[in-house]
């Protein structure tokens, strides 16, 4: 039997039907692609780290439950003093556990779409069924639509993007309280943004016994740490932690974090910079004639490109030495977009100016 004979007997077939999730190399461009904070920290701050990951013992295991990070993360992101947290390599480990907690036969997963794609791809790794209900014209919640889906497909829990991503906009708040009163299962708000949306409802928990809130210290300048936070009623981390893995959090990850979050003043003011920067950015692509820019309250705008070519323009960006993301594949209300992260003053208007050269 052929290798490929091999794959068709044993690989299910909706995993065969799936692309890896692909990451382009941005070697030698401006990084504008991945909502990732375009600050590093201060030179006496890298050393004052560096030193301190000296007496991390790499010899011997993590802490398996990360127990003072958790504490400190508690404190730090306001977690109502009832709540527990459970901690991932990055949201998406969390999103899986969730999912693999709740994959039993004929359960569907829930979102309003476009939306974060690894809600959809991790509902069809773990075997369950993905609903996506189409936003609104304008990115709001279809609130008819929501529910009808709601009760016909009764979902084990429904993925609500707080910011959204692709959008970058809040839906209104009524409407997801809404959501979180008559859904049948968990509700989950993916708070990836809440640094530069500054609207949460963390403080929301223990209200709603169906309610899950996840945050990332990815989006405030950890990325490379995958550090991913899920806040629950401990019933819920209770189930959710069985199916962690051992040790999923390393050394490293617990120890930089804990650092990083003794200097929480130099993240937050970073991420007012970008949300200035982000105001910025956005009059000045307004300005540009035919294209169309919607608010954000996140670190990345989301621009249609009017009547030119979303793909030519973003492999003329990308020969002008500037990365951004092409969503134009993604068709439906996508169709003809472009997303691009807020960097530094300097990369703005290098995108700016390559922008304006390619228009």
């Amino acid at each position: 039997m052929t290798i490929n004979k091999k794959i068709e007997c044993l690989i299910r077939p909706e995993i065969r039907a799936l692309k890896a999730y692909h990451v382009p190399d941005a070697a030698g461009l401006i990084k504008l692609d991945a909502m990732e904070n375009p600050y590093s920290w201060p030179e006496d701050l890298r050393n004052e780290w560096l030193e301190m990951l000296r007496g991390v013992a790499l010899n011997r295991y993590p802490d398996p439950n990360a127990d003072a990070l958790r504490k400190n993360l508690c404190n730090a992101l306001a977690v109502p003093a009832a709540m527990d947290v459970l901690l991932g390599n990055g949201s998406d480990e969390l999103i899986q556990i969730i999912l693999m907690a709740l994959a039993q036969p004929d359960a569907a997963v829930l979102a309003p779409t476009p939306t974060f794609v690894m809600y959809e791809m991790v509902a069809k790794f773990v075997g369950m069924k993905f609903v996506g209900v189409p936003l609104t014209q304008d990115f709001a919640l279809d609130m008819p639509a929501m529910l009808k889906a709601m009760e016909t497909h009764k979902p084990a829990a429904i993925f609500i993007a707080y910011p959204n991503n692709p959008t970058a906009n809040l839906f209104a708040r009524a409407d997801i309280e809404t959501l979180i009163d008559k859904a049948p299962g968990l509700v989950v708000l993916d708070e990836a943004y809440h640094a530069f949306a500054e609207q949460s409802f963390m403080d929301r928990l223990g209200r709603h016994d169906n309610l899950l809130v996840m945050r990332t210290l990815s989006k405030q300048g950890l990325a490379g740490l995958r550090l991913g936070v899920l806040a629950a009623s401990p019933p819920w981390v209770a189930e959710f932690n069985k199916l962690r893995l051992p040790y999923n959090i390393g050394s490293l990850s617990q120890a930089s974090a804990q650092f990083a979050l003794k200097h929480l003043d130099l993240l937050n003011d970073q991420a007012r910079r970008i949300r200035a920067d982000r105001e910025k950015l956005l009059q000045a692509l307004s300005k540009l004639p035919g294209i169309r820019v919607w608010p954000s309250q996140t670190n990345f705008i989301l621009f249609h490109v009017g009547q030119r070519d979303a793909d030519k323009l973003f492999e003329s960006l990308r020969g002008r030495g500037v990365l951004i993301k092409n969503l134009n594949s993604a068709g439906s209300m996508l169709k003809g977009c472009l997303r691009v992260t807020v960097g530094t003053s300097e990369e703005n208007a290098a995108f700016l100016n390559a922008l304006e050269a390619a228009w």
